[in-house]
């Protein structure tokens, strides 16, 4: 019921906004953008959740038929997911 973003430049981008309340991270998304989003992500202080599929995984969890590595929550909704972690 929230708002997201997937993919790397627009989650970079909600991040420099400092609309990312959390971001989530592929099993197997590459190690250069895995630490720059965390680099991004420890300066603006919003929390990161290492997902334990691949990116296949979380595109198909997010009710995509693509891939996606990275996405990031811009409003949580009526869901826990923020308190959860």
């Amino acid at each position: 019921s929230g708002k997201y973003t997937l993919g790397y430049k627009s989650t970079l981008k909600t991040i420099r906004q400092g609309k990312a309340k959390l971001i989530i991270i592929a099993g197997n998304c590459p190690p250069l953008r895995k630490s720059e989003i965390e680099y991004y992500a420890m300066l603006s202080k919003t929390g990161v959740h290492h997902y334990n599929g691949n990116n296949i995984d979380l595109g198909t969890a997010c009710g995509k038929l693509f891939r996606t590595s990275v996405l990031s929550i811009t409003d949580a909704g009526d869901s826990d997911i923020l308190t959860a972690q």
